[in-house]
């Protein structure tokens, strides 16, 4: 450990320490003020003789004569335990409950271990999570990554804990621990996500780590990278099933654009570094099964689109990384529809790992891809009778017409605490399907059609 006083600028919440020497990009450091008290921070650049510390926190009461800064000479850790079940920290990982501090089995490094591709294991166990849209038409598979595309003024919120409530793997009826990180949010938001957790009994089965708004920008860099740590630790050393929830991936970025601003880094597309795309990834990369490991990391991350638009850089690269993505729609919202999830430009890559026999039901895919065609045909002739009304369409058309209206109001619409089953969705589904001719659903095959839906009828009469 080497300590420094020779502080000779302080600009917002950075400290040059000039004279130093054998110190190293993102090791973590200790000022001590004038007063006595101590603030952690992070070495945010080095050059031959002085070095840029990030400070976690004010820089109020920090001086350039009497202020010492020590370098540690280790990148940050977090200490981890089973313990931290049930428990809220700060973004930068200090208790937030006013419960003890943890006492911890292991230290690890926060930048998390690659996993070797060769360990790497595909996905292929269904995630059930009671919300229609997404187990039926965008289905998520333990291991994988998918993120939730939305924008500001959509329930993402609400979206993002029904799913941490519900999600359980189908067969072995084990429950998720949730690791869950707030980045960026505010105190309101905060406040609706630990009264939503203690009134369902989820925070027993919760890690929780909070990055306010008024938070200094610095940690929301760490935010996410403590949360993946403390999920690989329950996954891998602990053989638990984790479902890794991080909101708001936009207010990371905005921090990256924000400490790459303060580096002096010549700046890439609307801003944001260059190296934006790989920064990203050491964070989505890190949800997975690996070879011989009980445990799994899922990833749900939350994007808010800047100005609703998906070409944004944010998404557009979070896109490359991630399997898929589930879209959440201003239009349906508009509708008083929740969830608001617009199933035409969401997608789930390994969907086809998760479906099927023994996984969930024979039918599944035709199903998906029936409803997926139909409410594609109904919403284009919506655009069509706006134009030359309804009288002048087909009554094919029209059948299709009010399938799109059934579909959103009674699939896609679900209640914030409605758990339903596979089985319930999928026959919800035959129930819709129900409303075209015959002769148009060509995507499920016949004897789906005389097992599931002409049984559906039977009981009808």
């Amino acid at each position: 450990m080497k300590e420094y006083k020779t502080v000779n600028q302080i600009a917002g919440p950075l400290v040059f320490v000039e004279g130093v020497s054998g110190v190293s990009y993102g090791e973590i450091v200790e000022i001590t003020l004038p007063s006595g008290e101590r603030k952690k921070g992070q070495v945010l650049d080095v050059s031959e003789s002085i070095a840029v510390v990030q400070v976690f926190g004010t820089t109020a009461g920090i001086n350039t004569s009497q202020t010492s800064v020590k370098f540690l000479g280790e990148t940050m850790r977090i200490g981890l335990s089973t313990d931290m079940l049930g428990r809220v920290f700060t973004g930068i990982g200090e208790p937030k409950d006013k419960g003890p501090r943890i006492v911890p089995e292991e230290k690890l490094d926060i930048n998390g271990l690659p996993i070797n591709p060769y360990s790497r294991e595909s996905p292929a166990d269904f995630i059930q999570t009671g919300v229609s849209t997404i187990d039926a038409m965008n289905t998520l598979v333990r291991g994988q990554k998918l993120p939730i595309f939305s924008a500001s003024g959509l329930p993402h919120n609400q979206l993002a804990v029904q799913i941490a409530r519900q999600a359980k793997v189908r067969g072995t009826e084990e429950e998720f621990a949730v690791v869950f990180a707030a980045v960026g949010i505010t105190h309101e938001e905060a406040s609706f996500f630990m009264r939503d957790f203690e009134r369902t009994g989820a925070l027993e089965k919760s890690v929780i780590f909070l990055n306010l708004a008024d938070d200094p920008s610095v940690e929301r860099i760490i935010t996410p990278r403590l949360a993946l740590t403390t999920a690989e630790y329950l996954a891998y050393e602990q053989g638990m099933h984790v479902l890794a929830i991080i909101t708001d991936m936009t207010n990371y970025c905005e921090s990256l654009r924000e400490i790459a601003a303060a580096r002096q880094e010549v700046p890439g597309r609307r801003g944001y570094p260059g190296y934006m795309y790989t920064d990203l990834s050491t964070i989505y990369e890190r949800a997975g099964r690996v070879k011989g490991k009980k445990g799994t990391v899922t990833q749900l991350s939350i994007l808010t689109m800047p100005g609703d638009d998906k070409t944004h850089p944010i998404p557009d690269l979070t896109g490359y990384i991630t399997e898929g993505q589930i879209v959440l729609g201003r239009d349906l919202h508009r509708k008083n529809i929740f969830p608001p999830v617009d199933v035409l430009p969401s997608l789930s890559r390994l969907m086809s790992l998760g479906i099927g026999p023994n996984k969930t039901r024979e039918d599944h895919k035709g199903v998906s891809d029936q409803m997926y065609a139909g409410y594609a045909t109904g919403r284009d002739l919506r655009s069509l009778s706006a134009v030359v009304g309804e009288e002048a369409l087909t009554e094919t058309d029209r059948k299709f017409l009010k399938f799109a209206d059934a579909f959103e109001n009674r699939f896609v619409r679900q209640g914030a605490y409605e758990d339903r089953s596979i089985e319930q969705t999928l026959d919800l589904g035959w129930d819709l399907l129900s409303m075209l001719p015959e002769e148009e659903l060509k995507r499920v095959k016949k004897d789906h059609i005389a097992k599931y839906m002409k049984k559906k009828e039977t009981k009808a009469e």
